[in-house]
């Protein structure tokens, strides 16, 4: 359990690193022409790269709400479902503690939002607190499902990290306006706590919204579209 739980420590360190750091460090300046799809592409690649790395030891979730939704489908195990939470999250407040120290080496550095999630003056385009709600669970669910099916043994094996990763790229591509994309519980955490902004008033909605996704996600999965591919 120890390796499992490193891995997912560093898998989720990647990510908020990668993702976030994409957003805080590179999208900050426009001349370099990132914007939101650099970004998008940044945390697909993080996942991606991570699966391929790590995936083998631990399954590769790096996010509380895909292990909640692989438990509910029936391929993680209930009682390793806190345990991986606790190292994502410590791996996402890792990653944030870095950023920040490498991003308040610039003269005149604010954090800002600091790559949070938020909604109603939080929100990037000035969305509801119903709208960010809705379309963390959709799009959560919907990564689930990308999950345990690119991961069935009915399909071909290997290529299951490429597919996550256009998973999670599109998704931010869609929600970045919407939240700045979350679907990610620990993803949230780590940068609301440096952020300048209200976001971790609104963190309960970070993460409600992807936890009742990923569940989701899996009962569809393990109800409407799994047939015999379930293993609990």
């Amino acid at each position: 359990m120890g390796r499992k739980l490193a891995a997912e420590l560093f898998g989720t360190f990647w990510l908020v690193f990668g993702g976030c750091g994409s957003a805080v460090l590179a999208a900050a300046f426009p001349e370099l022409g990132i914007g939101f799809a650099g970004v998008a592409l940044a945390f697909g690649l993080t996942v991606l790269t991570m699966a391929y790395a790590v995936g083998g030891i631990s399954g590769g979730h790096f996010n509380p709400a895909v292990s909640l939704g692989l438990a509910v489908g029936g391929r993680f195990s209930w009682k390793d479902l806190v345990p991986y939470w606790v190292a994502q999250v410590i791996g996402a407040v890792v990653a944030a503690s870095a950023l920040y120290a490498i991003a308040s080496g610039k003269a005149g550095f604010t954090p800002g939002g600091f790559a949070s999630n938020g909604y109603g003056d939080l929100s990037p385009g000035g969305y509801s607190m119903q709208a960010a709600l809705l379309i963390e669970v959709i799009l959560t669910a919907g990564f689930l499902i990308v999950i345990l099916g690119s991961t069935s043994k009915l399909v071909p094996a290997g290529f299951a990290p490429v597919a996550i990763g256009l998973a999670l790229t599109l998704i931010h591509l869609v929600a970045i306006p919407v939240t700045n994309t979350s679907v990610n519980p620990a993803r949230s955490t780590g940068v609301a706590l440096f952020a300048e902004t209200a976001a971790l008033g609104q963190l309960w909605l970070f993460w409600a919204a992807p936890l009742a996704g990923g569940a989701l996600g899996g009962l569809i999965w393990k109800y409407l579209l799994a047939g015999e591919d379930t293993e609990g």
